[in-house]
């Protein structure tokens, strides 16, 4: 299933790749985290606030956040205004989430009271201003770098794939990578080529090695399929003098990637083409954001968790709480508790039926607790608890797993992630549903979330709930 990317509309930055220059690479890996810092001792300067021990704090967790929460800037040339907005408003929301977690993390640490606080609110305020002119000032500077002179890296693309020429696509787009495609290296005709390219295909492989060695070719990109493997090793045999830099660019299309990645494990090179996006410190982020609005949470709705609760108990007979039976990370079961709204109960492994419009099993309070999702509340129990996630893609009862797993391809890969209370999906507008074609639409979300998962992504879908839970028609 390839899930398209337009879906996540949360524009993403550019990613650091090893074939940046030595400068666009330090800009990419330092120009965000730093221009925090340096805005902060800027206005404890302006403010004569000496800089203690407590700032130099904020400043650790805020560098460290900022590597998470900003990523790396978008270097490109050529942004429209209606672009550049976009920009200083996506920069501004991820330092405004920024600034809110290290906040908790300070009054945690009971060092807030020894805060001067009008220097931290300038700092606040005109941080992102600062990121976005950094970040438009680094783009000009390295364009204008670039058009004062400085010479291209010449190279040449061997296999005239889909893959190559999505390469060779990328390679022109990025006029910072300063990578000038010379050519194509196939030995298969024309008419064979299913990829075609307007980029001329110079010669077979056999020429290779004579080209690279007579026309300054810096870079050889391979892109035969991974089966190849006779024709990559005499490709690498042919180059064994020659200085170039070569990469191979494995043809992972088909694969149905979920967070690919490449890794080292025991010194042997891995690829990891489906796996969960939780690892390292992503992992821990994810918990603690997950424990610190769980408990939050909680802690503000328990009247109203007191008051659904009773009205429960007094419409209808039956438990008040309703468990059920679930596929949790790794499609490991796990109870999910909800508060009851139906007349029946059921397990969710033996027997699950979906609720439709006008359910006869739907009780009065039933009705107005779903309509609202007041019913998933207890699952910030299940959040602390370690089994859900607040952000995640809906976990569905073990019956209608093991019905839809045999129907969509990939259904199971949602489960490389922890399910969610709320999730991508469902602020898409697909919540409910239990055809086929809606459940392909969830899944498609789904994977797109775990695909292209961040902290930032997660903030998006939290505040989209609380604009669309209540407009919701799909819920009943």
């Amino acid at each position: 299933m390839n899930v398209p990317t337009e879906m996540l509309r949360p524009r993403e930055f550019a990613a650091l790749t090893t074939v940046d220059s030595p400068m666009v690479f330090v800009i990419k890996s330092l120009l965000l985290p730093i221009i925090p810092v340096l805005t902060l001792l800027l206005c404890l300067e302006v403010a004569q606030e000496p800089i203690r021990g407590r700032y130099f704090l904020i400043a650790v967790l805020t560098f460290i956040g900022a590597c998470e929460f900003l990523g790396s800037p978008r270097i490109t040339t050529g942004d429209s205004p209606r672009a550049r907005r976009w920009i200083l408003l996506e920069i501004t929301g991820r330092w405004f989430v920024l600034v809110a977690l290290v906040s908790v993390l300070v009054y945690l640490s009971g060092i807030s009271r020894w805060l001067s606080f009008p220097p931290l609110i300038g700092w606040v305020v005109v941080t992102p201003l600062a990121l976005f002119v950094a970040q438009t000032k680094a783009c000009s500077v390295l364009a204008n770098k670039g058009r004062r002179g400085g010479s291209m890296r010449r190279a040449v693309i061997v296999g005239m794939t889909e893959v190559g020429v999505r390469l060779e696509s990328a390679l022109r787009a990025d006029a910072f990578l300063r990578t000038d495609v010379a050519g194509y290296f196939e030995d298969r005709s024309v008419d064979r080529l299913v990829a075609r390219s307007a980029t001329p295909i110079i010669d077979t492989t056999k020429g290779l090695a004579e080209f690279v060695a007579g026309h300054n070719i810096e870079q050889v990109f391979i892109t035969l399929p991974m089966t190849s493997t006779a024709r990559i090793l005499s490709l690498l045999e042919q180059l064994h003098n020659s200085t170039a830099s070569i990469y191979f660019v494995p043809d992972l299309i088909a694969f149905n990637l979920i967070q690919a990645r490449f890794d080292v494990l025991g010194g042997i090179p891995i690829v990891a083409v489906r796996e969960t996006p939780f690892y390292g410190a992503a992992w821990v982020l994810k918990r603690f954001t997950d424990i610190l609005i769980a408990a939050a949470a909680i802690t503000l709705l328990l009247p109203v968790l007191l008051l659904v609760a009773l009205a429960i108990r007094i419409d209808s007979r039956g438990p008040v709480i309703f468990k059920q039976k679930r596929y949790g990370l790794d499609g490991r079961e796990i109870l999910v508790y909800k508060f009851r709204s139906m007349r029946v109960v059921e397990d969710g492994k033996s027997e699950f039926r979906a609720a439709s419009r006008r359910d006869h099993r739907i009780t009065r309070v039933g009705a107005f607790i779903r309509k609202t999702s007041l019913d998933e509340l207890p699952q910030l129990f299940n959040v602390l608890q370690g089994s859900m996630s607040i952000v995640g893609p809906r976990p569905h009862p073990v019956a209608m797993n093991e019905h839809y797993r045999r129907e969509i391809r990939g259904y199971m890969v949602r489960h490389k992630v922890k399910p969610g209370i709320t999730g991508w999906a469902q602020v898409n507008g697909y919540r409910g549903g239990d055809d086929l074609e809606s459940m392909r639409k969830r899944i498609e979300f789904d994977l797109a979330y775990v695909s292209h998962w961040s902290l930032w992504l997660d903030f998006q879908i939290l505040v989209k709930t609380v604009t669309v839970v209540w407009a919701d028609t799909n819920a009943y």
